[in-house]
């Protein structure tokens, strides 16, 4: 008597990656859809060979969306949004296989791999001169004022200029890069008065200023090691005639009088004239004429 057995499979064996457990750096600047992880990496085998479906999540909070993969039956992991540093640098993904889609009632079977992501800062914001101003909750971009100083007209100083709010000095935003900065001018500088220290960003005077007009200085702060990352401040420097005496009052004392009821604002006259208004002068030897 022959008597033919059929074996039938059944399905008793779950996915398998063969790497469960995968890291990968993954530069800011990378580009949307520049695959992240091959799929030959992160494909699963079956021992009872079925049709694999994959699904991808993400374990940390306002992380989903950033990475995909291409397909339910292509495991291939690609960046599908811009990144961002300041909002997070790093990620765990879960790569799930299964031997059923997933709107299936059927039992299924299923692997799982887990992708590290870490986030590189990359070289993608120009400097920023200090004290600045973020907009809003933005992190990426900071609002400077124009520094400001004074020099004395025909008189040479060879300090550094004093300047308003503070010493011209710019950093490199992306932090964990922090290229060194260095220092020009680049416009402005009529009759090369003025020249800036390429290191500290002190400013100097090369010569005296015989004019009264003001300078507009552009200072120019550039990186190093990637001099198409600047910014440029507008310096402005206003000339004045130098004050050798103090002002001082023409009176050491005033008196006045006031009447009681009277609105607010209302003259103070002088003690024993009460038709003339209080004047409180002061004067200056520096400008006798005014």
């Amino acid at each position: 008597l022959e008597i033919l057995v059929t074996i039938l499979n059944e399905n008793d064996n779950s996915p398998v990656f063969a790497q469960p457990n995968l890291t990968r750096n993954v530069p800011e600047d990378t580009k949307v859809d520049t695959a992240i992880v091959a799929r030959e990496e992160v494909s699963a085998s079956d021992a009872d060979l079925d049709t694999i479906y994959y699904e991808l999540t993400t374990t940390v909070q306002d992380t989903d969306g950033y990475f995909a993969i291409r397909g339910v039956n292509n495991p291939e992991i690609y960046l599908q949004k811009a990144l961002d540093y300041d909002k997070f640098n790093s990620t765990t993904l879960l790569l799930y296989a299964r031997d059923r889609p997933v709107t299936s009632p059927d039992p299924t079977n299923t692997g799982t791999a887990t992708i590290t992501i870490t986030i590189q800062q990359s070289d993608t914001r120009a400097p920023w001169f200090l004290p600045c101003t973020r907009l809003h909750s933005d992190s990426s971009v900071c609002i400077s004022s124009p520094y400001s100083g004074r020099v004395n007209i025909s008189e040479m100083s060879t300090d550094p200029l004093l300047l308003e709010p503070g010493p011209i000095y710019a950093v490199d935003p992306d932090y964990t890069i922090r290229d060194r900065i260095v220092y020009s001018i680049v416009g402005g500088n009529t009759d090369e008065v003025f020249s800036v220290d390429a290191d500290t960003g002190n400013l100097t005077m090369n010569k005296i200023v015989t004019s009264p007009d003001s300078f507009l200085l552009q200072v120019m702060a550039t990186q190093v090691n990637n001099i198409r990352k600047y910014s440029v401040a507008i310096v402005e420097i206003q000339v004045i005639s130098k004050s050798n005496f103090p002002p001082y009052f023409e009176k050491g004392v005033y008196k006045g009088t006031v009447f009681v009821g009277l609105p607010q604002r209302s003259f103070v006259y002088q003690a024993g004239d009460p038709s003339t208004p209080l004047v409180i002068t002061a004067m200056d030897q520096d400008f006798p004429d005014v």
